[in-house]
């Protein structure tokens, strides 16, 4: 698992961030409930990274947001602690995990559909020169060992268009293999701004309107925005580098 300095990467929502052993005491430090303690020395013990989330409103411009999920319970909820680390406390980082990596895995705790079927969604994505990454519940079963999916979890995958040609092609596979696995997650384009690939389909595609809006997430805001100028901020096609 390659990973990057804290300082040479931009901490985005859903990247990973391990923490430095000063930086687990502080949080572990600070009130909280008994389960939730427990969960930090585990987590810490266990050298498991954390993951970036959106920048609360009263968060300083030295910290950053971040999260950690446990495992459904037997009522199906999934707990969730939200936590604020210092900048100097990030030991290191990374992008979210590839679903090529996740692919080459061969997880055994993923049902033999969902193998086949990722597999298949790679190949095409490959062969478009589309590199899927992947978050939520499947992202911690990959980076924990512990059981996250269900069978009625989705599978999360963020998909960043470098053009708006590769924007379709992306699209229209993800809508194509979404008819047997459940997919989710996010188109991210070049300044962060996230939309959910299957609202962008709704509204960009099957709507034909660039006038059109979809909900936005970024950094530290979530709002509407129209389809049009989120697609202007793809070139044509993307050129490859000599």
């Amino acid at each position: 698992m390659s990973m990057s300095s804290a300082q040479s990467l931009v901490h985005a929502r859903h990247h990973l961030l391990w923490l430095s052993q000063a930086g687990w005491l502080r949080l572990q430090a600070t009130d909280m409930d008994a389960r939730q303690h427990a969960t930090l020395q585990h987590w810490q013990q266990m050298r498991w990274p954390v993951i970036v989330r959106r920048r609360d409103a009263q968060a300083s411009e030295q910290e950053i947001c971040v999260g950690i999920a446990l495992p459904p319970d037997a009522q199906g909820n999934k707990p969730r602690i939200a936590l604020r680390v210092g900048t100097q406390e990030v030991a290191a980082s990374r992008a979210p995990l590839l679903l090529r990596d996740i692919v080459a895995a061969r997880l055994s705790t993923l049902p033999a559909a969902w193998q086949t079927g990722l597999a298949q969604l790679q190949e095409h994505m490959g062969r478009a020169d589309i590199a899927l990454s992947v978050f939520g519940s499947l992202a911690w079963q990959a980076l924990t060992a512990q059981t996250y999916l269900r069978s009625s979890s989705d599978i999360d995958l963020l998909f960043q268009p470098r053009s708006q040609s590769q924007l379709e092609a992306g699209v229209r596979l993800l809508a194509w293999q979404a008819m047997f696995l459940p997919l989710d997650g996010e188109i991210v384009f070049p300044d962060g701004a996230a939309v959910s690939w299957k609202e962008w389909r709704q509204v960009a595609v099957l709507g034909h309107h660039p006038e059109g809006q979809v909900l936005v997430k970024r950094p530290a805001s979530v709002a509407l925005e129209r389809v049009g100028a989120l697609r202007a901020s793809l070139p044509l096609e993307h050129s490859c580098a000599a």
